[in-house]
């Protein structure tokens, strides 16, 4: 009896695990990406205001605030690139100091950034740079602890790893939310005092919802987590991992793929960290997930001063477009399952014989990793045509791939790599993809130069194109694998058919 009462309080406190760290996900963690609706609002409160100037032309005497637009385009882009550079620290931080010393680093963070912002004014517009770096470096850290959250669901385990990173993308609505409160005479500082003040809810679930080290895949039998009346059964999840690894059968391994060796590891040892960085996944993974992110990224840092000159600076128009950006930026949570369903869909099956759930899982991912990069390619298509009622088909596809990005980034590295390297390895990939993501602002200021961003947009489309070669790696190498399976396969045959004969 006592033991069924156990098992119903641990399936309890799992679900509300789930439950709030989707609430987490959705109302903090990636607010940062509703940078338009903020922008509005601080542009309002003359942010960066001192750098219009008064110029002459036909028509006569007008105000050029481009120099603004640059400024408010560079806080953007120091941001969104802190937010993805600092993974990597925070993802070493991670795997050796586990969830609880992470989330209270990103608490930390987040409340800074916060109250940065409520502090400043016009005069002290640059405070917005450190601001909003700490609040995007705070909040990837709450999706990165959260993710693990998989592993207590193992049949719907990248279902909710998509979930919650699309409810990262959708937590960008907040700064609507703050704009529509602001056009109503809520202070811009009464509402991010708020977001400060929630920084208590994040420390009650990190204390009581929570584990102290991370959640080990698969989960153990009767493993508890969290503070509570009860004992906990925490675990080393890379002792646990490496004793699993060690009673899986053995088998042939090459060092240059991640996902034979973290399947079967050669002599029982774990896969380097060395070897996953330079395989030909991770390289083909980076320069998907850099491309697509470069694009979104431009896209959303220029989305102001684009719908400006669009609606010939009209407020209204802009205001409205704004707001149908940022409706639709809601949806991400909507459409991420979508793209964990894809990836778990072949869990509902049995395996064929000698197929192992890590290349059925990495055959899943194909049709992902194809979907994803097709919608930035429509997406990047649809944003370079100059006409206003067109952006509103481009919002939609914008939402729709950044929750497939981001979601199917997690789950493939979750797949193709071992899970002790993943806070790792995660940490490396939006690290580096930072770097790329770098090229926004000169791609901003290339656009400014030339007086049409027409031009650039038809060169980050074309780069869009690279995004498919990942996919038809992943699908040659499943290709390879099935063929080795089949030749081994055939060659038992034979054998068993000789020695039968004699």
């Amino acid at each position: 009896m006592q033991k069924m009462l156990g098992c119903k309080e641990t399936r309890v406190r799992y679900k509300l695990t789930l439950a709030t760290g989707l609430l987490e996900c959705l109302c903090f963690a990636g607010i940062v990406f509703g940078w338009a609706s903020l922008m509005f609002v601080l542009k309002s409160e003359g942010y960066f205001s001192d750098m219009c100037v008064n110029v002459t032309n036909t028509s006569g005497e007008n105000s050029d605030c481009s120099p603004q637009d640059e400024n408010f385009s560079l806080v953007f882009t120091v941001a969104s690139f802190m937010n993805n550079f600092l993974t990597l620290p925070n993802g070493f931080f991670y795997d050796h100091f586990g969830t609880m010393a992470t989330r209270l680093l990103a608490i930390i963070l987040y409340t800074t950034g916060t109250l940065l912002v409520a502090l400043s004014n016009e005069a002290l517009s640059l405070l917005l740079f450190p601001a909003l770096s700490f609040i995007a470096a705070g909040g990837i850290l709450f999706l990165m602890t959260n993710m693990q959250v998989g592993n207590l669901f193992d049949t719907h385990r990248s279902t909710i790893i998509t979930i919650y990173n699309g409810a990262f993308d959708s937590s960008s609505v907040i700064f609507l939310i703050i704009k529509v409160l602001y056009e109503r005479g809520v202070s811009l500082r009464s509402s991010f005092f708020f977001l400060s003040a929630c920084n208590v809810i994040h420390l009650l679930r990190t204390v009581f919802l929570m584990p102290k080290s991370h959640i080990p895949y698969p989960v153990p039998e009767n493993y508890t987590y969290g503070l509570s009346c009860a004992k906990s059964n925490n675990y080393n999840v890379e002792e646990y991992e490496a004793e699993r690894e060690q009673s899986l059968d053995k088998g042939g391994c090459e060092d240059d793929e991640p996902l034979e060796t973290a399947d079967s590891p050669d002599n029982s040892e774990k896969v380097s960290l060395k070897s996953c960085v330079l395989s030909w996944f991770f390289l083909w993974h980076l320069v998907w997930l850099s491309v697509m992110q470069l694009r979104h990224y431009f896209f959303i840092g220029t989305l102001n001063p684009m719908l400006n000159r669009l609606a010939d600076q009209d407020p209204v128009t802009v205001s409205q477009y704004t707001n149908a950006f940022a409706f639709t930026q809601l949806c991400g949570v909507l459409c991420a399952p979508w793209n964990g369903l894809l990836m778990d869909r072949h869990r509902r099956r049995p395996l064929a014989p000698g197929l192992s759930e890590r290349e059925a899982d990495l055959r899943s991912s194909i049709l992902s990793l194809l979907l994803t990069s097709l919608q930035c390619l429509l997406f990047s298509i649809f944003a370079s045509v100059p006409l206003l009622p067109i952006q509103y088909l481009t919002f939609i596809l914008q939402v729709l791939n950044r929750s497939f990005l981001y979601g199917g980034n997690a789950a493939f590295i979750s797949i193709a790599f071992p899970a002790h390297h993943f806070g790792k390895l995660y940490g490396l990939v939006m690290s580096l993809s930072a770097m790329v993501s770098l090229l926004q602002y000169p791609c901003f200021a290339l656009s400014t130069v030339l007086g049409d961003p027409f031009y650039v947009n038809i060169i980050l489309t074309v780069l869009t194109l690279l995004a498919f070669i990942h996919p038809l790696n992943v699908f040659l190498r499943c290709r390879e694998l099935t063929k080795q399976r089949e030749n081994l396969k055939s060659m038992s045959e034979s054998s068993i058919t000789e020695t039968s004969m004699y």
